[in-house]
């Protein structure tokens, strides 16, 4: 797929995070610019963060197949937003997750649109790496609904049925301020919030190895105090934490029981007045029924491209989890790479192929 390397490496070019809105409608309009005119174009946006609805006016109606793909990115290195090709590999922020796979999807919509007897969506978000509340959240809110879904996630040409849920938590501990000659005079925040994430480390271990089990990161520890000779008043630590379904704690539980749950793990005793915790957002487990229709299809036709069409776990959530809580099957589908998030990460450009033949092999065998 050689014509899509140069609106990749324009795509890949465009410092599409979280806090350049302007970037994110560069994005949204470069791909849209790739999927041409002649086409409907439901345009949402919320937070600030722009999303679309694409669809063909001559196929009216719920979509039988949404084609998912986000075109936001984690920050990086200047040098990480200009691609560079080696070999069968092209590098840069974003050719894994998963602009390259949001092209590819794209080509596959304006192809194919028209010709299908059945309406098909895609559906283009800008904020899947900072939650996914505003692109596809919002849009599911709104309404917007489909038979089955295909997020265009990494997946190594495999198809993801189960993905872990999502919790954003913070630690907010209060002390007292003393000089750093007197510790014994004040009540240091920051010992405080260390000793409950070591607490809540405990209770969710650091696997040694790949496990499906809840894990929990530590991303951040702050504090307003400046002064090495103070004892800090105030500390927050910032937790991501994954959980598979298996976890009653967490799954199909409120922001509320989940706040109570971790202060259960870190403050047992109840004897830690001083320490808050705020849960700011919950994103649900997601599983599809690999006896599906849509998933039995969707792998016949990669097998027919000469690939295993084998299942995958995944432990990143992904916004097929907006999808589950309705009963739409949504699968995660996507090209080989590696790196995501990383500063080596790159697509196998041998991959797009397969991957843009097997999503048309599916989109034609559907009935």
């Amino acid at each position: 797929m050689d014509e899509l390397l140069a609106p990749a490496e324009a795509l890949i070019g465009i410092r599409s995070t979280a806090d350049r809105p302007g970037e994110l409608h560069r994005a949204l309009g470069l791909t849209l610019d790739l999927v041409g005119p002649g086409f409907d174009v439901r345009r949402f946006e919320s937070r600030g963060k722009p999303s679309v609805l694409v669809t063909h006016p001559d196929r009216p109606g719920q979509p039988r197949v949404i084609l998912n793909g986000h075109l936001d990115v984690v920050p990086g290195t200047p040098d990480q937003f200009r691609a560079r090709r080696e070999g069968d590999r092209l590098y840069g922020r974003g050719t894994h997750d998963m602009k390259v796979a949001a092209l590819v999807l794209a080509t596959v919509f304006r192809t194919l649109a028209a010709e299908l007897p059945y309406p098909i969506a895609l559906q283009l978000v800008t904020d899947e790496e900072v939650g996914g509340f505003d692109g596809t959240g919002h849009q599911v809110a709104q309404g917007v609904r489909g038979d089955f879904v295909i997020i265009g996630e990494q997946s190594g040409l495999r198809v993801v049925t189960e993905s872990k849920g999502l919790v954003r938590a913070r630690l907010i501990a209060s002390g007292q301020t003393a000089h750093a000659a007197y510790p014994w005079l004040g009540s240091n925040a920051l010992l405080t919030v260390i000793a409950a994430v070591e607490r809540l480390l405990g209770h969710y271990p650091l696997p040694a190895a790949e496990a499906w089990a809840t894990t929990v990161n530590l991303a951040r520890i702050e504090t307003t105090n400046e002064a090495v000779n103070q004892v800090p008043a105030d500390a927050t630590a910032w937790l991501d934490i994954r959980y598979p379904p298996e976890d009653t704690a967490l799954t199909g539980r409120s922001p509320d029981e989940i706040a109570a749950h971790l202060r259960a793990v870190i403050d047992p005793t109840g004897t830690e007045p001083a320490l808050e915790v705020l849960v700011e957002s919950v994103g649900t487990p997601h599983r599809a029924d690999p006896a599906s229709a849509g998933v039995r299809g969707l792998r016949e036709a990669i097998r027919a491209g000469g690939h295993p069409g084998s299942l995958l776990r995944k432990h990143g959530a992904a916004d097929s989890r907006f999808y589950f809580p309705l009963g739409i099957d949504a699968v995660i589908f996507g090209p080989t790479g590696d790196g995501q998030h990383g500063p080596s990460e790159y697509v196998e450009i041998s991959s797009l192929r397969p991957y843009h033949d097997a999503l048309s092999r599916f989109l034609k065998s559907t009935p």
